[in-house]
Formats: C-alpha cells, structure tokens, sequence
C-alpha cells in the first residue's frame, strides 16, 4: 500500500505598512528590495503584498547575469 506524502513549505517574512499621505496604505517587505504594494484598505493590502512577494520571487535570473561556474537553485522555505 503506498503512501502520498504532502509537503507544505512557508516562508515567513516582515512587511511594514505605512499609512499614504493621499489615503490608504503602502507596505513594503525590506528582505525583498522593491517590493512594494499599496491598497486602499488594509485587507487590500495585506491581499497585495501577497501578490507582490509571489511576483518578486518568481522572477528569473537572466542567463548574461550568470558566469559558466555559477548554479541556480531552489529553496523551498
């Protein structure tokens, strides 16, 4: 009888949210340099910054960035 093993991997980061001169929020995640997001609310936000860390660690490493020696790999925290 075989056995289905799942894996849930989370990372755990800190984001500072800052109330906008205008209105709203931004919020920006300093381990991430340049994420940043804004919403109107602070579940608008808290749903951005989501977006935003999802997108900045998508993101790959253009191929002229890496020398022959190099490695890529990837963690799951």
């Amino acid at each position: 009888m075989g056995r289905s093993l799942c894996y849930v991997h989370h990372m755990n980061l800190k984001a500072i949210i800052h109330e906008a001169e205008e209105g709203g929020y931004w919020a920006e995640v300093p381990a991430l340099p340049g994420c940043v997001t804004q919403g109107e609310t602070m579940q608008e936000v808290t749903a951005n910054l989501r977006q935003a860390v999802e997108g900045w660690l998508s993101v790959e490493t253009p191929e002229g960035a890496l020398a022959q020696s190099d490695r890529v790999i990837e963690l799951a925290l």
